[in-house]
Protein backbone atom coordinates (compact mmCIF):
# COMPACT_ATOMS: atom_id res chain seq x y z
CA UNK A 1 0.00 0.00 0.00
CA UNK A 2 2.81 2.41 0.91
CA UNK A 3 4.49 1.90 -2.48
CA UNK A 4 1.23 2.69 -4.28
CA UNK A 5 0.75 5.86 -2.27
CA UNK A 6 4.35 6.95 -2.89
CA UNK A 7 3.82 6.38 -6.62
CA UNK A 8 0.66 8.52 -6.64
CA UNK A 9 2.44 11.30 -4.77
CA UNK A 10 5.35 11.16 -7.22
CA UNK A 11 2.84 11.51 -10.07
CA UNK A 12 1.86 14.86 -8.56
CA UNK A 13 5.40 16.27 -8.62
CA UNK A 14 5.39 17.62 -12.23
CA UNK A 15 2.21 19.68 -11.68
CA UNK A 16 3.45 20.94 -8.29
CA UNK A 17 6.81 21.94 -9.81
CA UNK A 18 4.98 23.85 -12.52
CA UNK A 19 2.81 25.61 -9.89
CA UNK A 20 5.93 26.76 -8.05
CA UNK A 21 7.90 27.63 -11.20
CA UNK A 22 5.20 29.91 -12.66
CA UNK A 23 4.64 31.63 -9.30
CA UNK A 24 1.13 30.42 -8.50
CA UNK A 25 2.22 28.67 -5.28
CA UNK A 26 5.20 29.15 -2.93
CA UNK A 27 7.58 26.34 -1.92
CA UNK A 28 6.01 26.27 1.56
CA UNK A 29 2.51 25.89 0.06
CA UNK A 30 3.69 23.06 -2.21
CA UNK A 31 4.98 21.16 0.84
CA UNK A 32 1.65 21.71 2.62
CA UNK A 33 -0.24 20.36 -0.44
CA UNK A 34 1.97 17.26 -0.46
CA UNK A 35 1.42 16.62 3.24
CA UNK A 36 -2.36 16.96 2.88
CA UNK A 37 -2.43 14.79 -0.25
CA UNK A 38 -0.39 12.11 1.54
CA UNK A 39 -2.85 12.02 4.46
CA UNK A 40 -5.86 11.84 2.09
CA UNK A 41 -4.22 9.09 -0.01
CA UNK A 42 -3.63 6.91 3.05
CA UNK A 43 -7.31 7.23 3.98
CA UNK A 44 -8.59 6.01 0.59
CA UNK A 45 -6.12 3.11 0.39
CA UNK A 46 -7.29 1.40 3.58
CA UNK A 47 -9.09 -1.92 3.55
CA UNK A 48 -12.22 -0.55 5.19
CA UNK A 49 -13.11 2.28 2.79
CA UNK A 50 -15.33 5.15 3.89
CA UNK A 51 -17.37 7.28 1.53
CA UNK A 52 -16.62 10.41 3.57
CA UNK A 53 -12.88 9.99 2.89
CA UNK A 54 -13.44 10.05 -0.88
CA UNK A 55 -15.76 13.04 -0.59
CA UNK A 56 -13.20 14.93 1.52
CA UNK A 57 -10.41 14.13 -0.98
CA UNK A 58 -12.55 15.27 -3.93
CA UNK A 59 -13.55 18.45 -2.09
CA UNK A 60 -9.89 19.21 -1.36
CA UNK A 61 -8.96 18.82 -5.03
CA UNK A 62 -11.90 20.99 -6.13
CA UNK A 63 -10.87 23.69 -3.64
CA UNK A 64 -7.32 23.48 -5.03
CA UNK A 65 -8.63 23.99 -8.57
CA UNK A 66 -10.64 27.01 -7.44
CA UNK A 67 -7.60 28.50 -5.71
CA UNK A 68 -5.45 28.04 -8.83
CA UNK A 69 -8.20 29.69 -10.91
CA UNK A 70 -8.30 32.73 -8.60
CA UNK A 71 -4.51 33.09 -8.53
CA UNK A 72 -4.31 32.85 -12.32
CA UNK A 73 -6.83 35.69 -12.55
CA UNK A 74 -4.89 37.74 -10.01
CA UNK A 75 -1.51 37.54 -11.71
CA UNK A 76 -2.92 37.27 -15.26
CA UNK A 77 -1.18 33.96 -16.11
CA UNK A 78 -3.14 31.56 -18.34
CA UNK A 79 -0.53 29.08 -19.63
CA UNK A 80 0.48 25.50 -18.62
CA UNK A 81 -3.14 24.40 -18.08
CA UNK A 82 -2.47 20.97 -19.58
CA UNK A 83 0.33 20.31 -17.09
CA UNK A 84 -1.55 21.71 -14.03
CA UNK A 85 -5.37 21.73 -14.16
CA UNK A 86 -5.81 18.78 -16.52
CA UNK A 87 -3.73 16.60 -14.23
CA UNK A 88 -5.91 17.52 -11.22
CA UNK A 89 -9.13 17.08 -13.23
CA UNK A 90 -8.02 13.61 -14.29
CA UNK A 91 -7.36 12.74 -10.64
CA UNK A 92 -10.81 13.99 -9.52
CA UNK A 93 -12.54 11.95 -12.23
CA UNK A 94 -10.55 8.92 -11.11
CA UNK A 95 -11.65 9.47 -7.50
CA UNK A 96 -15.30 9.87 -8.55
CA UNK A 97 -15.07 6.68 -10.64
CA UNK A 98 -13.70 4.72 -7.66
CA UNK A 99 -16.35 6.12 -5.31
CA UNK A 100 -19.31 5.50 -7.65
CA UNK A 101 -17.93 2.04 -8.39
CA UNK A 102 -17.90 1.24 -4.68
CA UNK A 103 -21.20 2.95 -3.73
CA UNK A 104 -23.25 2.46 -6.89
CA UNK A 105 -26.62 3.12 -5.21
CA UNK A 106 -25.71 6.61 -4.00
CA UNK A 107 -27.43 8.81 -6.59
CA UNK A 108 -26.16 12.00 -4.93
CA UNK A 109 -22.57 10.85 -5.56
CA UNK A 110 -23.33 10.37 -9.26
CA UNK A 111 -25.00 13.77 -9.44
CA UNK A 112 -21.96 15.37 -7.79
CA UNK A 113 -19.78 13.90 -10.55
CA UNK A 114 -22.21 15.21 -13.18
CA UNK A 115 -22.13 18.70 -11.61
CA UNK A 116 -18.32 18.63 -11.51
CA UNK A 117 -18.13 17.68 -15.20
CA UNK A 118 -20.50 20.50 -16.12
CA UNK A 119 -18.58 23.03 -14.04
CA UNK A 120 -15.26 22.19 -15.71
CA UNK A 121 -16.76 21.60 -19.18
CA UNK A 122 -15.65 17.95 -19.34
CA UNK A 123 -18.15 16.95 -22.06
CA UNK A 124 -16.48 13.71 -23.09
CA UNK A 125 -16.19 12.55 -19.47
CA UNK A 126 -19.78 13.58 -18.71
CA UNK A 127 -21.08 11.48 -21.59
CA UNK A 128 -19.34 8.45 -20.02
CA UNK A 129 -20.73 9.28 -16.57
CA UNK A 130 -24.30 9.48 -17.89
CA UNK A 131 -23.87 6.20 -19.75
CA UNK A 132 -22.61 4.33 -16.66
CA UNK A 133 -25.10 5.98 -14.31
CA UNK A 134 -28.11 5.13 -16.51
CA UNK A 135 -26.98 1.52 -16.82
CA UNK A 136 -27.13 1.25 -13.00
CA UNK A 137 -30.04 3.62 -12.24
CA UNK A 138 -32.29 2.90 -15.19
CA UNK A 139 -35.28 2.90 -12.79
CA UNK A 140 -35.10 6.69 -12.26
CA UNK A 141 -36.84 8.70 -15.03
CA UNK A 142 -35.43 12.01 -13.75
CA UNK A 143 -31.88 10.86 -14.59
CA UNK A 144 -32.88 9.92 -18.15
CA UNK A 145 -34.47 13.35 -18.59
CA UNK A 146 -31.35 15.07 -17.23
CA UNK A 147 -29.10 13.18 -19.66
CA UNK A 148 -31.37 13.85 -22.65
CA UNK A 149 -31.61 17.56 -21.82
CA UNK A 150 -27.85 17.80 -21.65
CA UNK A 151 -27.51 16.13 -25.05
CA UNK A 152 -30.09 18.46 -26.54
CA UNK A 153 -29.18 21.76 -24.93
CA UNK A 154 -25.40 21.50 -24.40
CA UNK A 155 -24.19 19.11 -27.08
CA UNK A 156 -26.94 20.27 -29.49
CA UNK A 157 -27.53 16.65 -30.49
CA UNK A 158 -31.25 16.03 -30.92
CA UNK A 159 -30.49 12.56 -32.31
CA UNK A 160 -28.71 11.49 -29.09
CA UNK A 161 -31.46 13.04 -26.95
CA UNK A 162 -34.13 11.17 -28.96
CA UNK A 163 -32.19 7.92 -28.58
CA UNK A 164 -32.03 8.42 -24.79
CA UNK A 165 -35.75 9.16 -24.52
CA UNK A 166 -36.62 6.05 -26.53
CA UNK A 167 -34.37 3.93 -24.31
CA UNK A 168 -35.95 5.48 -21.20
CA UNK A 169 -39.47 4.71 -22.47
CA UNK A 170 -38.57 1.04 -22.81
CA UNK A 171 -37.92 1.04 -19.05
CA UNK A 172 -40.80 3.39 -18.17
CA UNK A 173 -43.52 2.98 -20.83
CA UNK A 174 -46.16 4.78 -18.73
CA UNK A 175 -44.18 7.67 -17.24
CA UNK A 176 -46.01 10.98 -17.99
CA UNK A 177 -42.98 13.18 -17.26
CA UNK A 178 -40.79 11.29 -19.75
CA UNK A 179 -43.38 11.69 -22.51
CA UNK A 180 -43.81 15.39 -21.71
CA UNK A 181 -40.08 16.07 -21.94
CA UNK A 182 -39.74 13.93 -25.10
CA UNK A 183 -42.64 15.91 -26.62
CA UNK A 184 -40.92 19.18 -25.66
CA UNK A 185 -37.60 17.99 -27.12
CA UNK A 186 -39.18 17.19 -30.50
CA UNK A 187 -40.80 20.63 -30.64
CA UNK A 188 -37.49 22.28 -29.71
CA UNK A 189 -35.81 20.31 -32.50
CA UNK A 190 -38.47 21.46 -34.98
CA UNK A 191 -38.09 25.08 -33.86
CA UNK A 192 -34.31 24.86 -34.18
CA UNK A 193 -34.62 23.56 -37.77
CA UNK A 194 -37.16 26.25 -38.66
CA UNK A 195 -34.74 28.95 -37.43
CA UNK A 196 -31.86 27.42 -39.39
CA UNK A 197 -33.92 27.26 -42.57
CA UNK A 198 -35.08 30.86 -42.13
CA UNK A 199 -31.49 32.10 -41.65
CA UNK A 200 -30.32 30.22 -44.75
CA UNK A 201 -33.17 31.68 -46.79
CA UNK A 202 -32.42 35.21 -45.56
CA UNK A 203 -28.77 34.70 -46.54
CA UNK A 204 -30.03 33.43 -49.96
CA UNK A 205 -28.00 30.24 -49.61
CA UNK A 206 -28.67 27.11 -51.62
CA UNK A 207 -30.56 24.59 -49.45
CA UNK A 208 -29.79 21.68 -51.77
CA UNK A 209 -27.37 19.95 -49.41
CA UNK A 210 -29.66 20.49 -46.39
CA UNK A 211 -32.74 18.31 -46.16
CA UNK A 212 -35.47 20.08 -44.15
CA UNK A 213 -38.56 17.87 -44.00
CA UNK A 214 -41.80 19.86 -43.92
CA UNK A 215 -43.34 17.29 -41.59
CA UNK A 216 -40.56 17.69 -39.01
CA UNK A 217 -40.68 21.49 -39.38
CA UNK A 218 -44.40 21.40 -38.57
CA UNK A 219 -43.88 19.26 -35.45
CA UNK A 220 -44.99 15.91 -36.88
CA UNK A 221 -42.53 14.01 -34.67
CA UNK A 222 -44.06 15.63 -31.58
CA UNK A 223 -47.52 14.66 -32.85
CA UNK A 224 -46.40 11.00 -33.09
CA UNK A 225 -45.03 11.17 -29.52
CA UNK A 226 -48.32 12.67 -28.31
CA UNK A 227 -50.49 10.06 -30.01
CA UNK A 228 -48.38 7.22 -28.66
CA UNK A 229 -48.44 8.70 -25.16
CA UNK A 230 -52.19 9.37 -25.10
CA UNK A 231 -52.87 5.69 -25.77
CA UNK A 232 -50.77 4.61 -22.78
CA UNK A 233 -51.34 7.44 -20.29
CA UNK A 234 -54.85 8.16 -19.13
CA UNK A 235 -55.95 11.29 -17.31
CA UNK A 236 -56.71 14.88 -18.14
CA UNK A 237 -53.64 16.19 -16.27
CA UNK A 238 -51.29 14.71 -18.88
CA UNK A 239 -53.32 16.16 -21.77
CA UNK A 240 -53.27 19.62 -20.19
CA UNK A 241 -49.52 19.39 -19.48
CA UNK A 242 -48.79 18.50 -23.13
CA UNK A 243 -51.10 21.27 -24.34
CA UNK A 244 -49.31 23.84 -22.17
CA UNK A 245 -45.98 22.73 -23.71
CA UNK A 246 -47.37 22.98 -27.26
CA UNK A 247 -48.60 26.53 -26.57
CA UNK A 248 -44.99 27.65 -26.00
CA UNK A 249 -44.27 27.19 -29.74
CA UNK A 250 -45.88 29.42 -32.36
CA UNK A 251 -46.09 26.77 -35.13
CA UNK A 252 -48.22 24.22 -33.26
CA UNK A 253 -51.74 25.53 -33.89
CA UNK A 254 -52.87 22.31 -35.62
CA UNK A 255 -51.29 20.18 -32.90
CA UNK A 256 -52.96 22.25 -30.17
CA UNK A 257 -56.29 21.83 -31.94
CA UNK A 258 -55.86 18.04 -32.06
CA UNK A 259 -54.96 17.85 -28.34
CA UNK A 260 -57.92 20.08 -27.45
CA UNK A 261 -60.35 17.96 -29.48
CA UNK A 262 -59.01 14.80 -27.86
CA UNK A 263 -59.36 16.42 -24.44
CA UNK A 264 -63.00 17.34 -25.05
CA UNK A 265 -63.89 13.99 -26.58
CA UNK A 266 -62.22 11.71 -24.01
CA UNK A 267 -62.57 13.72 -20.80
CA UNK A 268 -65.81 15.66 -21.24
CA UNK A 269 -66.95 14.74 -17.72
CA UNK A 270 -63.76 15.78 -15.97
CA UNK A 271 -63.91 19.09 -14.02
CA UNK A 272 -60.35 19.97 -15.09
CA UNK A 273 -61.39 19.86 -18.76
CA UNK A 274 -64.21 22.32 -18.14
CA UNK A 275 -61.93 24.45 -15.96
CA UNK A 276 -59.42 24.71 -18.79
CA UNK A 277 -62.09 25.47 -21.41
CA UNK A 278 -63.56 28.22 -19.24
CA UNK A 279 -60.23 29.87 -18.41
CA UNK A 280 -59.33 29.70 -22.09
CA UNK A 281 -61.92 32.40 -22.73
CA UNK A 282 -59.71 34.86 -20.83
CA UNK A 283 -56.74 34.09 -23.06
CA UNK A 284 -58.76 34.22 -26.28
CA UNK A 285 -59.83 37.74 -25.42
CA UNK A 286 -56.29 38.83 -24.54
CA UNK A 287 -54.99 37.85 -27.99
CA UNK A 288 -56.66 40.91 -29.53
CA UNK A 289 -54.52 44.10 -29.79
CA UNK A 290 -55.08 46.39 -26.81
CA UNK A 291 -53.22 49.48 -28.03
CA UNK A 292 -54.95 52.87 -28.06
CA UNK A 293 -57.76 51.68 -25.75
CA UNK A 294 -59.04 53.67 -22.81
CA UNK A 295 -59.06 52.34 -19.24
CA UNK A 296 -62.86 52.20 -19.31
CA UNK A 297 -62.79 50.09 -22.46
CA UNK A 298 -60.19 47.75 -20.97
CA UNK A 299 -62.36 47.25 -17.88
CA UNK A 300 -65.38 46.60 -20.10
CA UNK A 301 -63.46 44.04 -22.18
CA UNK A 302 -62.20 42.29 -19.04
CA UNK A 303 -65.74 42.13 -17.64
CA UNK A 304 -66.98 40.62 -20.92
CA UNK A 305 -64.21 38.01 -20.93
CA UNK A 306 -64.99 37.04 -17.34
CA UNK A 307 -68.69 36.76 -18.26
CA UNK A 308 -67.79 34.36 -21.07
CA UNK A 309 -65.72 32.28 -18.63
CA UNK A 310 -68.64 32.14 -16.20
CA UNK A 311 -71.01 31.12 -19.02
CA UNK A 312 -68.78 28.10 -19.67
CA UNK A 313 -68.61 27.33 -15.94
CA UNK A 314 -72.43 27.57 -15.69
CA UNK A 315 -72.70 25.04 -18.48
CA UNK A 316 -70.08 22.88 -16.73
CA UNK A 317 -71.87 22.68 -13.36
CA UNK A 318 -75.01 21.70 -15.26
CA UNK A 319 -73.22 18.97 -17.23
CA UNK A 320 -70.98 17.76 -14.36
CA UNK A 321 -72.77 18.56 -11.07
CA UNK A 322 -70.01 17.50 -8.65
CA UNK A 323 -68.24 19.05 -5.66
CA UNK A 324 -64.97 19.25 -7.62
CA UNK A 325 -66.65 21.12 -10.48
CA UNK A 326 -68.10 23.72 -8.12
CA UNK A 327 -64.70 24.00 -6.45
CA UNK A 328 -63.11 24.86 -9.83
CA UNK A 329 -65.81 27.49 -10.48
CA UNK A 330 -65.48 29.07 -7.02
CA UNK A 331 -61.66 29.03 -7.18
CA UNK A 332 -61.82 30.91 -10.49
CA UNK A 333 -64.23 33.50 -9.05
CA UNK A 334 -62.05 34.03 -5.96
CA UNK A 335 -58.93 34.42 -8.11
CA UNK A 336 -60.62 37.10 -10.19
CA UNK A 337 -61.98 38.85 -7.07
CA UNK A 338 -58.55 38.95 -5.45
CA UNK A 339 -56.92 40.50 -8.53
CA UNK A 340 -56.10 44.17 -8.06
CA UNK A 341 -58.17 46.63 -10.04
CA UNK A 342 -58.77 50.38 -9.87
CA UNK A 343 -62.34 49.94 -11.08
CA UNK A 344 -64.78 49.79 -8.15
CA UNK A 345 -67.53 48.72 -10.55
CA UNK A 346 -65.52 45.67 -11.70
CA UNK A 347 -64.55 44.84 -8.09
CA UNK A 348 -68.22 44.95 -7.02
CA UNK A 349 -69.30 42.83 -9.98
CA UNK A 350 -66.67 40.21 -9.12
CA UNK A 351 -67.82 40.14 -5.48
CA UNK A 352 -71.49 39.72 -6.43
CA UNK A 353 -70.61 36.96 -8.89
CA UNK A 354 -68.49 35.10 -6.31
CA UNK A 355 -71.18 35.28 -3.62
CA UNK A 356 -73.80 34.14 -6.14
CA UNK A 357 -71.72 31.10 -7.11
CA UNK A 358 -71.18 30.20 -3.44
CA UNK A 359 -74.97 30.37 -2.88
CA UNK A 360 -75.73 28.18 -5.90
CA UNK A 361 -73.18 25.56 -4.80
CA UNK A 362 -74.71 25.59 -1.31
CA UNK A 363 -78.22 25.15 -2.74
CA UNK A 364 -76.95 22.16 -4.72
CA UNK A 365 -75.50 20.64 -1.49
CA UNK A 366 -72.11 20.43 -3.23
CA UNK A 367 -70.04 22.83 -1.14
CA UNK A 368 -67.08 21.40 0.78
CA UNK A 369 -66.21 22.35 4.36
CA UNK A 370 -63.09 24.26 3.26
CA UNK A 371 -65.16 26.33 0.81
CA UNK A 372 -67.70 27.19 3.52
CA UNK A 373 -64.77 28.66 5.46
CA UNK A 374 -63.72 30.77 2.45
CA UNK A 375 -67.33 31.90 1.94
CA UNK A 376 -67.59 33.00 5.57
CA UNK A 377 -64.31 34.91 5.38
CA UNK A 378 -65.48 36.70 2.25
CA UNK A 379 -68.80 37.65 3.87
CA UNK A 380 -67.10 38.96 7.01
CA UNK A 381 -64.57 40.95 4.96
CA UNK A 382 -67.48 42.44 3.02
CA UNK A 383 -69.34 43.37 6.28
CA UNK A 384 -72.26 41.04 5.46
CA UNK A 385 -72.55 39.80 9.03
CA UNK A 386 -76.16 38.55 8.97
CA UNK A 387 -75.50 36.45 5.90
CA UNK A 388 -72.31 35.14 7.57
CA UNK A 389 -74.37 33.90 10.55
CA UNK A 390 -76.76 32.11 8.18
CA UNK A 391 -73.92 30.48 6.25
CA UNK A 392 -72.16 29.41 9.45
CA UNK A 393 -75.36 27.74 10.66
CA UNK A 394 -75.80 26.01 7.29
CA UNK A 395 -72.20 24.71 7.47
CA UNK A 396 -72.84 23.07 10.87
CA UNK A 397 -76.02 21.47 9.54
CA UNK A 398 -74.12 19.94 6.62
CA UNK A 399 -71.10 18.92 8.73
CA UNK A 400 -72.69 18.44 12.15
CA UNK A 401 -69.87 16.24 13.47
CA UNK A 402 -67.03 18.44 12.24
CA UNK A 403 -65.10 20.34 14.90
CA UNK A 404 -63.82 22.79 12.26
CA UNK A 405 -67.38 23.63 11.10
CA UNK A 406 -68.53 24.40 14.65
CA UNK A 407 -65.34 26.34 15.31
CA UNK A 408 -66.04 28.52 12.26
CA UNK A 409 -69.61 29.19 13.39
CA UNK A 410 -68.57 30.01 16.95
CA UNK A 411 -65.78 32.34 15.79
CA UNK A 412 -68.31 34.22 13.66
CA UNK A 413 -70.73 34.58 16.60
CA UNK A 414 -67.92 35.69 18.94
CA UNK A 415 -66.61 38.19 16.41
CA UNK A 416 -70.11 39.67 15.97
CA UNK A 417 -70.71 39.59 19.79
CA UNK A 418 -73.98 37.66 19.47
CA UNK A 419 -76.07 36.65 22.48
CA UNK A 420 -76.46 32.98 21.51
CA UNK A 421 -72.75 32.04 21.83
CA UNK A 422 -73.26 29.85 24.94
CA UNK A 423 -76.23 28.10 23.35
CA UNK A 424 -74.14 27.40 20.23
CA UNK A 425 -71.26 26.00 22.33
CA UNK A 426 -73.70 23.63 24.09
CA UNK A 427 -75.08 22.53 20.73
CA UNK A 428 -71.56 21.95 19.36
CA UNK A 429 -70.48 19.80 22.33
CA UNK A 430 -73.67 17.76 21.97
CA UNK A 431 -73.12 17.03 18.26
CA UNK A 432 -69.36 16.43 18.21
CA UNK A 433 -67.85 13.26 19.66
CA UNK A 434 -65.74 13.76 22.79
CA UNK A 435 -62.54 12.83 20.93
CA UNK A 436 -61.14 15.89 19.18
CA UNK A 437 -63.27 18.50 20.99
CA UNK A 438 -60.23 20.25 22.51
CA UNK A 439 -60.36 23.22 20.03
CA UNK A 440 -64.00 23.85 21.05
CA UNK A 441 -63.25 23.76 24.78
CA UNK A 442 -60.21 26.05 24.47
CA UNK A 443 -62.26 28.50 22.39
CA UNK A 444 -65.11 28.33 24.93
CA UNK A 445 -62.97 29.00 28.02
CA UNK A 446 -61.01 31.77 26.26
CA UNK A 447 -64.30 33.45 25.35
CA UNK A 448 -65.66 32.91 28.87
CA UNK A 449 -62.54 34.47 30.47
CA UNK A 450 -63.30 37.77 28.74
CA UNK A 451 -67.09 37.63 29.01
CA UNK A 452 -68.42 35.62 31.96
CA UNK A 453 -67.87 35.81 35.72
CA UNK A 454 -65.02 33.99 37.51
CA UNK A 455 -67.46 31.46 38.94
CA UNK A 456 -68.88 30.59 35.50
CA UNK A 457 -65.41 30.30 33.97
CA UNK A 458 -64.19 28.08 36.80
CA UNK A 459 -67.24 25.83 36.43
CA UNK A 460 -66.53 25.65 32.70
CA UNK A 461 -62.90 24.63 33.33
CA UNK A 462 -64.05 21.92 35.73
CA UNK A 463 -66.57 20.68 33.17
CA UNK A 464 -63.96 20.64 30.39
CA UNK A 465 -61.68 18.38 32.47
CA UNK A 466 -64.50 15.87 32.81
CA UNK A 467 -65.65 16.10 29.19
CA UNK A 468 -62.36 15.92 27.25
CA UNK A 469 -60.35 12.79 26.56
CA UNK A 470 -57.45 12.20 29.02
CA UNK A 471 -54.78 13.17 26.45
CA UNK A 472 -56.65 16.41 25.66
CA UNK A 473 -57.34 17.27 29.30
CA UNK A 474 -53.59 17.94 29.71
CA UNK A 475 -53.93 21.20 27.77
CA UNK A 476 -57.00 22.22 29.76
CA UNK A 477 -55.08 21.66 33.04
CA UNK A 478 -52.32 24.01 31.88
CA UNK A 479 -54.85 26.69 30.87
CA UNK A 480 -56.82 26.25 34.13
CA UNK A 481 -53.65 26.65 36.21
CA UNK A 482 -52.58 29.78 34.32
CA UNK A 483 -56.06 31.38 34.51
CA UNK A 484 -56.41 30.66 38.25
CA UNK A 485 -53.05 32.26 39.02
CA UNK A 486 -53.90 35.36 36.97
CA UNK A 487 -57.32 35.80 38.57
CA UNK A 488 -57.15 34.29 42.08
CA UNK A 489 -53.52 34.42 43.18
CA UNK A 490 -50.94 32.07 44.60
CA UNK A 491 -52.83 30.34 47.43
CA UNK A 492 -55.72 29.34 45.16
CA UNK A 493 -53.46 28.08 42.39
CA UNK A 494 -51.44 25.99 44.89
CA UNK A 495 -54.63 24.26 46.09
CA UNK A 496 -55.74 23.75 42.48
CA UNK A 497 -52.35 22.24 41.54
CA UNK A 498 -52.62 19.71 44.38
CA UNK A 499 -56.15 18.86 43.28
CA UNK A 500 -55.24 18.44 39.60
CA UNK A 501 -52.29 16.19 40.49
CA UNK A 502 -54.77 13.54 41.63
CA UNK A 503 -55.71 12.65 38.05
CA UNK A 504 -53.29 11.68 35.30
CA UNK A 505 -52.10 12.38 32.62
CA UNK A 506 -49.88 15.44 32.97
CA UNK A 507 -47.62 17.43 30.73
CA UNK A 508 -44.13 18.66 31.58
CA UNK A 509 -45.31 22.24 30.96
CA UNK A 510 -47.96 21.77 33.66
CA UNK A 511 -45.23 21.20 36.28
CA UNK A 512 -42.90 23.84 34.82
CA UNK A 513 -45.72 26.38 35.01
CA UNK A 514 -46.18 25.68 38.73
CA UNK A 515 -42.41 25.89 39.31
CA UNK A 516 -42.35 29.26 37.52
CA UNK A 517 -45.29 30.50 39.63
CA UNK A 518 -43.44 29.53 42.83
CA UNK A 519 -40.29 31.35 41.65
CA UNK A 520 -42.29 34.54 41.06
CA UNK A 521 -43.29 34.70 44.76
CA UNK A 522 -41.38 37.03 47.09
CA UNK A 523 -41.00 34.25 49.64
CA UNK A 524 -40.12 31.47 47.19
CA UNK A 525 -39.76 28.30 49.26
CA UNK A 526 -37.31 25.58 48.29
CA UNK A 527 -39.52 23.05 50.05
CA UNK A 528 -42.33 23.74 47.57
CA UNK A 529 -39.96 23.67 44.59
CA UNK A 530 -38.67 20.27 45.71
CA UNK A 531 -42.24 18.97 45.87
CA UNK A 532 -42.98 20.18 42.32
CA UNK A 533 -39.72 18.81 40.92
CA UNK A 534 -40.27 15.45 42.65
CA UNK A 535 -43.80 15.22 41.21
CA UNK A 536 -42.49 16.08 37.74
CA UNK A 537 -39.65 13.55 37.99
CA UNK A 538 -42.07 10.78 38.91
CA UNK A 539 -43.78 11.36 35.55
CA UNK A 540 -40.90 12.43 33.27
CA UNK A 541 -37.70 11.50 35.12
CA UNK A 542 -36.89 8.59 32.78
CA UNK A 543 -37.16 10.61 29.57
CA UNK A 544 -36.02 14.18 30.34
CA UNK A 545 -32.43 15.11 31.25
CA UNK A 546 -33.08 18.86 31.52
CA UNK A 547 -35.53 18.34 34.40
CA UNK A 548 -32.82 16.67 36.52
CA UNK A 549 -30.30 19.39 35.66
CA UNK A 550 -32.77 22.16 36.54
CA UNK A 551 -33.42 20.47 39.89
CA UNK A 552 -29.67 20.35 40.60
CA UNK A 553 -29.26 24.01 39.56
CA UNK A 554 -32.11 24.97 41.90
CA UNK A 555 -30.42 23.25 44.86
CA UNK A 556 -27.15 25.05 44.04
CA UNK A 557 -28.55 28.54 43.44
CA UNK A 558 -31.58 28.87 45.78
CA UNK A 559 -30.88 30.56 49.15
CA UNK A 560 -32.64 27.67 50.93
CA UNK A 561 -31.09 25.02 48.64
CA UNK A 562 -28.91 22.15 49.87
CA UNK A 563 -25.91 21.57 47.56
CA UNK A 564 -25.22 18.30 49.40
CA UNK A 565 -28.43 16.91 47.80
CA UNK A 566 -26.91 17.18 44.30
CA UNK A 567 -25.02 13.89 44.68
CA UNK A 568 -28.15 11.88 45.45
CA UNK A 569 -30.10 13.64 42.64
CA UNK A 570 -27.28 12.75 40.22
CA UNK A 571 -27.30 9.12 41.41
CA UNK A 572 -31.11 8.87 40.96
CA UNK A 573 -30.88 10.40 37.48
CA UNK A 574 -28.29 7.82 36.40
CA UNK A 575 -30.65 5.08 37.61
CA UNK A 576 -33.83 6.44 36.05
CA UNK A 577 -32.74 7.80 32.65
CA UNK A 578 -32.95 5.41 29.71
CA UNK A 579 -30.57 4.58 26.86
CA UNK A 580 -28.54 7.41 25.31
CA UNK A 581 -30.07 9.92 27.73
CA UNK A 582 -27.59 8.78 30.40
CA UNK A 583 -24.64 9.86 28.23
CA UNK A 584 -26.39 13.14 27.40
CA UNK A 585 -26.99 13.80 31.12
CA UNK A 586 -23.37 13.03 32.05
CA UNK A 587 -21.98 15.45 29.44
CA UNK A 588 -24.38 18.24 30.48
CA UNK A 589 -23.69 17.63 34.18
CA UNK A 590 -19.94 17.91 33.49
CA UNK A 591 -20.51 21.24 31.71
CA UNK A 592 -22.60 22.40 34.69
CA UNK A 593 -19.80 21.53 37.13
CA UNK A 594 -17.23 23.42 35.08
CA UNK A 595 -19.49 26.47 34.84
CA UNK A 596 -20.21 26.20 31.10
CA UNK A 597 -23.94 25.48 31.40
Amino acid sequence: MAERIEQRLEDRIPELEQLERVGLFTHKEIRAVLRKASALEYKIQRRALRKEDFINYIQYEVNLLELIKKRRARIGYSFKKDEIEHSILHRVHSLFNRATGKWKDDVQLWLSHVAFCKQWNAKHQLSKVFSTMLAIHSNKPALWIMAAKWEMETRLSSESARHLFLRALRFHPECPKLYQEYFRMELMHAEKQRKEKKEFEQAKMDLGEFNYSEEILNGEMARIVYRDASQKIKGVEFQLAVLSIAKLFDFTQDLQKEILESLQARYADDPLTWDYMARRELELGSLQPTEHTTKQKKVSEMAQREERCCAVFDEAVGAVPTEDMWKCYITFCLERYNRKTNSEELKQKRLERTLSVFSKAHESNLLSEALYKQWLQLLLDSNLSEKAVEVAEAATKHFSQSVQAWQMRLQVLIRLKRDDVTQCFEEAIKHVKSKGTLPLWTLWVEWSEGTNSKEDTEALYQRSLRATMPAESVTMKEMYLDWTYRNSGYKKVKRLFTSLCENRPFSLDFFRKMIQIEKEQESCKMLNLREYYERALREFGSTNTDLWLDYIKEELSHPQGKPENCGSIHWRAMKMLQGDLVEDFVSKYTLLQTGHL
